[in-house]
């Protein structure tokens, strides 16, 4: 076993079993994209219930929600996020408001996914 593997084993160890759950899934994510291949657009699997933190910037939302949806084609999604920051980084709109809006557009667009 590598250190690097070892490191990651310790600090697994240290979670909570809903962490570990989470941390698993996630590297079963990073696996499934392979050197940046964008995950294929199905509904087989449902969203992934990562929980939003208390404090969370507009940015971090959209990492969170592009790893709870992973199914989902970011490209579609460029748009909608692109203007939810924008009015954000330019316009001072909350970010809790824009984390709102943002996890609308998210379960929209899988919800489209899952009806196609």
């Amino acid at each position: 076993m590598t250190r690097e593997e070892e490191d990651l084993l310790e600090h697994y160890r240290q979670l909570n079993a809903e962490q570990q759950r989470m941390l698993l899934e996630f590297a079963v994510f990073l696996s499934a994209r392979k050197a940046g291949a964008e995950v294929p657009e199905t509904s087989d699997r449902p969203p992934l219930p990562i929980a939003r933190p208390e404090t969370e910037t507009v940015v971090m939302a959209i990492k969170r929600l592009a790893q709870t949806y992973p199914m989902l084609d970011r490209r579609k999604l460029f748009g909608d996020t692109s203007k939810f920051v924008a009015q954000h980084a330019l316009e001072g709109r909350p970010a809790v408001e824009v984390i709102d809006e943002l996890e609308i557009v998210f379960a929209r667009h899988y919800e489209k996914l899952k009806q196609s």
